[in-house]
């Protein structure tokens, strides 16, 4: 014990170095010292209440998934109650699911979701301050801002809000569709979510919420997704995965139904029969039956352009009694454009030469 005990004259040594003396061994701190600040600086907090065992891709996979969801499912949902609801993506956090639960409001509407082929069951979580005025609106009437009553749904409220329910389901199914093929059904439905236990409190959920707004009335509707459940598929849940899904080759049958649809869409036909160039002065005196001389030559064939592009050329004639045109053979864009830059460098005097 006696090496720990400091002499007389290392304590004067550091109340010196306390105030500003130039001691430099005193000012100075060891190099253990140092050693241990800097590790000090790399150290990070760790909630071992709330582990993240969801990596940061994943993350931002599913967040990505879920904006794009948000706003089809405000769009299905505008047209099943007739009027304009916002779904916004509020937040993607992972908790335990025992603070899931408490952070709920008593009664709700507590959704049991069989989600096959994952394991376990997800949870839908809807406010009932949304629900009542969307039942409202289901039932013919307007979409109030007055407090909804806190109480337990009944059998028919209940009826009307698996039609929600279900178009939530079947848009989450599209969104998923690319990760994996979901075959998602409701269980049951449950007011007080602290009676109801999918899995341990301590378990680690990816909590998905969102923000709804119908007419002046804003609730949230949080999707809680047991992380037990997408453990096996989490590798799936990668930025590529998705983005993949918008740059698949299209098969014959989307191509002959995108043909379908737009077959019948009109189009802008011109045909440029020649170009011409004269004075003001001429353009303000014509007249009915004056002429327009042209240099194009009678035989060389029309240009058509539909929507502003050149596409075939054509020849004039009748048919019927009426003026018409007989395409000739279509028109290779990177020529026409070559050709035009080259009828217009060219000097006006070539012909005469």
């Amino acid at each position: 014990m006696g090496g720990d005990v400091l002499s007389q004259a290392e304590v004067e040594n550091l109340l010196s170095a306390m105030d500003g003396g130039e001691g430099e061994e005193a000012a100075s701190p060891p190099a253990a010292d140092q050693q241990t600040a800097q590790s000090r600086e790399r150290i990070t907090v760790y909630d071992f209440k709330r582990p993240e065992r969801v990596g940061k891709e994943q993350m931002r996979a599913l967040q990505t998934m879920h904006e794009g969801f948000g706003r089809n499912f405000g769009a299905s949902l505008s047209a099943l109650l007739r009027t304009i609801v916002e779904v916004r993506l509020t937040s993607v956090d992972q908790l335990t699911y025992s603070e899931f639960v408490f952070s709920l409001e008593n009664p709700t509407c507590f959704n049991l979701v069989n989600a096959k082929p994952l394991e376990g069951q997800l949870v839908l979580d809807i406010n009932l301050s949304l629900l009542f005025p969307m039942i409202d609106r289901l039932l013919g009437g307007s979409i109030s801002s007055e407090p909804p009553a806190r109480r337990p749904l009944t059998e028919i409220e209940l009826r009307l809000v698996s039609r929600v329910t279900d178009l939530f389901l079947n848009e989450m199914k599209h969104s998923w569709e690319n990760v994996l093929q979901l075959d998602l059904s409701v269980d049951r439905v449950e007011s007080n979510p602290q009676l109801v236990q999918i899995i341990p409190a301590n378990e680690v959920v990816v909590l998905i919420g969102f923000e709804l707004k119908v007419g002046e009335t804003r609730g949230l509707m949080n999707l809680c997704i047991p992380f037990n459940s997408i453990e096996r598929v989490s590798s799936k849940l990668t930025s590529n995965s998705w983005v993949s899904y918008g740059k698949r080759s299209a098969d014959q049958e989307s191509i002959q139904h995108i043909s379908h649809q737009i077959a019948d869409a009109p189009v802008e036909l011109i045909v440029k029969m020649a170009d011409s160039s004269i004075a003001t002065a001429d353009l303000i005196n014509l007249r009915v039956g004056d002429i327009i001389s042209s240099e194009q030559d009678v035989h060389e064939p029309f240009t058509v352009f539909v929507e502003g592009r050149p596409k075939f050329h054509a020849m004039p004639g009748k048919f019927k009694g009426h003026k018409a045109i007989q395409v000739t053979s279509p028109v290779v864009e990177r020529q026409f454009s070559a050709s035009s830059e080259n009828d217009e460098t060219k000097p006006a005097t070539d012909e005469s030469v």
